[in-house]
């Protein structure tokens, strides 16, 4: 299959390069800069030069493809602020794969996130089901994400309708492993630079996690067999306590763990204030079964305790 990857050169994206062309697959990767080319290259893949503003460069990169992953996401605006500009951009690009891949039959792939589906009681554990349809007056909106990104996953599903073999593989917050340069590594310079291992309350509040390369199979059985409109959980752990995380940081930093309040939360840990906080455990069962994905390398606690995160 002729695969063409957006974010082949980020963190999901380098799994599951080595993924697709172990299994066979040839890979087309967007790249934006000369350093993410040369990337690429090196790892055997073809090189599209572009960005998700580009939409011709995507509208023919996808029809040109036998299957397109979309990983990408602008998160250096995002952070910077312009959210909604991400977010439309990302729309814009979604809108292109689907115009361009209607009626073919072809799988297309996105990632989304899994934190904290709205709509569910605290601590109710998230399944594939959750969270698929808005509810009157509004979205069921992951606190990844809001309801741009939320609509942009429903339009996504809904290509299904369009001859498209469309999934949507959630994420969780901890998608970890050598190298991570998410949520949890953001979280350990907090604690460094405070001198505390921050949690929120008992810290009895649970984060999903997978660990990177399981999540990077999951996304090729997606392409390879999933069922049009399908939604996956690429979840390894159920739910892991943030205290839990929190002592292994101030083992590993030399730091006390310390128990802070919601209004704290911004001074200790920044802008994961409010994620920090949240007990969002989630299921891949449906996953396990419509696929037969099952995780195989270290949970969180583990890939923690190995201590290359605080190196």
């Amino acid at each position: 299959m002729r695969v063409f990857v957006t974010g082949a050169s980020g963190w999901v994206g380098r799994g599951l390069v080595p993924e697709l062309l172990a299994a066979g697959h040839t890979v087309t990767g967007l790249a934006r800069s000369d350093a993410a080319a040369d990337a690429l290259r090196a790892a055997g893949v073809e090189v599209r030069p572009g960005s998700l503003d580009d939409l011709g460069v995507l509208r023919d990169a996808a029809a040109s493809s036998d299957g397109v992953v979309h990983l990408a996401f602008k998160h250096d605006i995002a952070f910077s602020g312009d959210f909604a500009g991400a977010t439309a951009a990302d729309r814009a690009a979604i809108e292109t794969f689907g115009d361009a891949l209607a009626g073919t039959g072809k799988p297309f792939v996105i990632a989304h996130g899994i934190l904290g589906v709205l709509g569910l009681a605290p601590g109710q554990v998230a399944t594939e089901r959750d969270g698929l349809v808005a509810p009157a007056g509004g979205y069921q909106v992951p606190i990844s994400g809001g309801a741009g990104r939320v609509a942009s996953a429903h339009l996504t599903l809904s290509f299904a309708d369009r001859g498209v073999r469309s999934s949507v593989v959630r994420l969780p917050p901890a998608t970890h492993g050598e190298g991570d340069n998410g949520f949890i590594p953001a979280a350990i310079g907090f604690a460094r630079a405070k001198g505390a291992a921050a949690y929120i309350g008992d810290g009895a509040n649970r984060w999903p996690a997978v660990h990177r390369d399981d999540a990077a199979h999951l996304f090729r059985l997606a392409l390879e067999s999933a069922p049009a409109g399908s939604v996956l959980h690429a979840v390894g752990d159920e739910g892991v306590p943030i205290r839990e995380v929190a002592e292994i940081f101030a083992k590993h930093l030399d730091v006390p763990a310390v128990s802070v309040t919601p209004e704290q939360a911004g001074e200790y840990v920044g802008f994961l204030g409010r994620f920090w906080a949240v007990d969002g455990p989630a299921s891949a069962q449906i996953t396990r079964e419509l696929l037969g994905w099952e995780p195989t390398r270290q949970g969180l606690i583990a890939d923690l305790e190995e201590g290359h995160y605080f190196a």
